[in-house]
C-alpha cells in the first residue's frame, strides 16, 4: 500500500461533481504526472489532495490516515505544493521567499534558527538559485523564478512535493531545466513528486506512472508505455495520434495528430441521384 492514495473521492464546487468517485494510489518516490483536456479535474484532484479545497466524500489517506484530521503544521511537514500561478509579494527576496517553506517549523515569534538558514541555504544550493539570494523575484526570469518557487517547496523538507503545471509559461529551454530538476530531485533525494502537465511528451519522458483523466475520472493509470498510447489518447484527448519512440529515451512519443471530430466530418458518406444532386449523408 502506497503513502498516499483517495479512496473513493467526490470533489465539486456547490452541487457541479468535477471529479467522482476516484480511488488512486500514489507510488512513493517516484514521478506520477496527471494528463487530461482542461476542465478534466487535474487541479481540482491536486488542491483536494492537499488540502487546499475540501472534498465531498471519500477520504485522502496519508500515512494510514485521513488528511481532514490531521494538524496543518504537522501536514506540512509531511507535502508541500507549488500552485498553478504563485505570486510573491513585490520587493520580496529569493531567500526572503525560500525562507517561508520553513513556517511549518517556527515556533513563538517565527524567528528563523541556525538550522532554518541551513535549510534555506541548502535549498537554494540544489536548485541553482544561491547567486540569487538578496535579489528580488520581480527582476528573474520565468525560469529562475520558478526554481525559487521549488526552493521555496524543498525547504519545507518534505518527502512529497505537488505541483500545478510547472512549465506553464516557460519556453522551451526553460521547461526542460525545471523539469531536470525535479527527476534529479527525485532520483538522487527519493522525493515523491506529483504534477500536472500538457505536455504529453514531457509526462512520458520524466513521469514512472501517468494518471490520465477525463471528466474527472481514471481512463487510464500506468507507466507511460500503458498511457501514451493510441486507445487512450483517443479516449482522453478525443485525437487520432501517431505515436513514435523517442530516440533519446526510447520512450513513446506523440508525433502528430488529428481531431477525430474532423476526421468523422470528413469521412461522411454521400449518396447521389441519376441527376448528380446529393440525397442522402
Amino acid at each position: 500500500m502506497s503513502r498516499l492514495y483517495t479512496n473513493s473521492i467526490n470533489i465539486g464546487y456547490d452541487q457541479h461533481l468535477v471529479v467522482k468517485d476516484l480511488s488512486v494510489e500514489i507510488p512513493d518516490k517516484k514521478i506520477t504526472t496527471i494528463i487530461g483536456s482542461n476542465g478534466c479535474g487535474k487541479s481540482t484532484l491536486l488542491k483536494a489532495i492537499t488540502r487546499i479545497i475540501s472534498h465531498q466524500s471519500g477520504s485522502v489517506v496519508l500515512d494510514g490516515k485521513n488528511i481532514i484530521h490531521e494538524n496543518t503544521k504537522k501536514l506540512a511537514k509531511k507535502m508541500a505544493i507549488l500552485p498553478q500561478t504563485p505570486e510573491g509579494t513585490a520587493g520580496l527576496t529569493v531567500g526572503e521567499l525560500v525562507s517561508y517553506g520553513r513556517f511549518p517549523y517556527q515556533k513563538g515569534f517565527g524567528r528563523l534558527t541556525k538550522k532554518d538558514y541551513e535549510v534555506i541555504d541548502w535549498a537554494l544550493e540544489v536548485t541553482g538559485t544561491k547567486d540569487y539570494k538578496f535579489r528580488t523575484i520581480d527582476a528573474l526570469s520565468g525560469g529562475q523564478r520558478q526554481r525559487v518557487w521549488i526552493a521555496m517547496a524543498l525547504a519545507q523538507e518534505t518527502e512529497i512535493i505537488f505541483l500545478d503545471e510547472p512549465t506553464t509559461y516557460l519556453d522551451m529551454a526553460h521547461q526542460l531545466e525545471v523539469l531536470e530538476l525535479l527527476q534529479k530531485l527525485n532520483k538522487e533525494q527519493k522525493r515523491t513528486i506529483i504534477m500536472v502537465l500538457h505536455d504529453l511528451n514531457q509526462a512520458a519522458r520524466f513521469a514512472d506512472y501517468i494518471i490520465a483523466l477525463k471528466d474527472g475520472q481514471i481512463v487510464k493509470a500506468g507507466n507511460c508505455e500503458e498511457v501514451i498510447n493510441k486507445d487512450t489518447l483517443k479516449e482522453v484527448f478525443n485525437i487520432d495520434a501517431e505515436i513514435s519512440r523517442d530516440p533519446r529515451t526510447n520512450k513513446p512519443m506523440c508525433v502528430t495528430y488529428n481531431l477525430l471530430k474532423g476526421e468523422l466530418q470528413n469521412e461522411k458518406s454521400f449518396d447521389f441521384n441519376s441527376n448528380g444532386i446529393c440525397v442522402n449523408y
